[in-house]
């Protein structure tokens, strides 16, 4: 009977242990066959092997936001605007979902990690799909939507500064509540992005083409002061063509083009081990944003009247993600420490309630500390969830032209000055007092 006891007390510890297992697991699926037909400039193809693979990629509940991101995003440059209209505010509406019940999630994950919840999406994206929203409207011939979409993301960037704000709070109280002696501090600056240089220049070009240019005029000015209020993600000199976009020759039209490069980052776990009392070391697993290199050092257009320009870099969207991503890093590092703390220093207890119990409630005891030791090393996993088909850099320029029929390449250059690749356009009809943009796009 006694040997039976034991057993099925140690098949509980397992029990919990697998499901523990369980709650810890992400989507294992991999990119890989995607991430080559986007580098082929094969959007179609990536949209078709993204749905082959969408069981293995994406959990069908929790990985709603990152779907629709990803497929709406291939849906861009595949050209198939209203699509990418339709998931990108999906993604969207399902962000802002999130964020309604982020309290109760971020208070319910804190007993688990984070691959436990919906994911919420990152602030970028969640900016972001304005941006390409308003280019699909653009595409679409929509521009009041177009309009709609930038006032969207220049409100989202004023709620940004405070967008954690209620959570800490809730979090720190949770640690009060169960008695963890340190609250852990924010280990980085609150985040310094509130302006977005792309925003600006895009509505700048949409209420230039409507008309409204008081409106284009606060635009081109928020353009400048984006760049000053954000150094750390504007660390390079506003494009000399900004200048320009409002002193349009009478009898003159304006061709603007818009290159996109390189892909966001994505998300590594950084493993660190903190102190606890009794002599014990805890596991915590941190995301960490990553850049992916771009081949791309150069974009230039060459038009088919002879003149060469080169593009200038406009956004940085790459070190847009970093620097957002600070402000809600806190809060995961912040609940990180906490469930590792409380973990720990449960099995710390219970494996000194064993030495002193002693016998068959002692082994018992000193079972479920081991088992939840072991639980919490293997369960303890980063969130390494993250989209991974916006662009990294924003490149622009624009170009006065007598109105007519134009033939145009948008080159790319690598690093050793050799073209790597260029969009070719032919017979692009660029109109007077209207927006004439190009928008192209890179992604390796």
């Amino acid at each position: 009977m006694k040997t039976r006891k034991k057993n099925q007390k140690g098949s509980l510890c397992l029990t919990c242990l697998g499901l523990l297992l369980f709650l810890s697991c992400a989507s294992t699926g991999s990119y890989k066959k995607v991430d080559e037909a986007v580098s082929r400039n094969d959007y179609s193809g990536s949209i078709e092997l993204l749905e082959e693979n969408k069981n293995s990629l994406y959990n069908s509940s929790r990985d709603v936001v990152l779907y629709n991101l990803d497929k709406g995003m291939l849906s861009h440059y595949a050209e198939l605007h209203e699509d990418s209209s339709r998931l990108l505010q999906d993604a969207e509406a399902a962000i802002e979902e999130a964020y309604t019940k982020s309290v109760t999630q971020e208070l319910g994950s804190y007993l688990f990690n984070d691959n436990t919840r919906d994911y919420p999406g990152e602030d970028y994206e969640d900016l972001y799909t304005n941006v390409f929203n308003a280019l699909n409207y653009y595409h679409r011939g929509m521009p009041e939507s177009a309009m709609v979409e930038i006032r969207r993301m220049n409100e989202k960037l004023r709620f940004l500064s405070t967008k954690y704000d209620l959570i800490t709070s809730e979090l720190q109280q949770k640690a009060i509540e169960d008695k963890v002696d340190n609250i852990p501090s924010n280990p980085d600056a609150p985040t310094g992005f509130s302006d977005s240089a792309l925003a600006r220049y895009l509505g700048m070009l949409f209420y230039r083409s409507s008309g409204l240019y008081d409106d284009a005029r606060i635009d081109n000015e928020g353009i400048r002061i984006a760049f000053a209020n954000a150094p750390a993600v504007y660390k390079y000199p506003p494009p000399s063509s900004i200048a320009g976009e409002l002193n349009i020759p009478r009898g003159m039209a304006r061709l603007n083009v818009i290159s996109f490069t390189g892909l966001s980052p994505v998300k590594q776990s950084k493993v660190m081990r903190i102190p606890i009392p009794g002599g014990r070391w805890a596991k915590i697993a941190l995301p960490e944003m990553v850049s992916r290199q771009s081949e791309v050092s150069r974009v230039e257009i060459v038009i088919s009247n002879g003149e060469r320009l080169n593009l200038e870099l406009l956004e940085d969207i790459d070190a847009v993600a970093r620097e957002t991503f600070k402000a809600r890093r806190n809060i995961i590092y912040l609940k990180t420490v906490m469930r590792a703390m409380v973990k720990a220093i449960s099995s710390s207890v219970m494996g000194a309630a064993a030495d002193e119990v002693g016998g068959e409630v002692g082994l018992a005891l000193a079972v479920l500390s081991i088992a939840t030791q072991v639980g919490a090393e293997v369960t303890e996993q980063a969130d390494l969830r993250v989209s991974r088909y916006f662009p990294a850099r924003a490149h622009v320029t624009g170009i006065n032209l007598e109105p007519g029929r134009y033939s145009l390449s948008v080159v790319y250059y690598g690093k050793s000055g050799r073209q790597i690749a260029a969009d070719h356009y032919t017979d692009i009809d660029v109109r007077e007092n209207a927006l004439n943009l190009i928008e192209s796009y890179h992604l390796k």
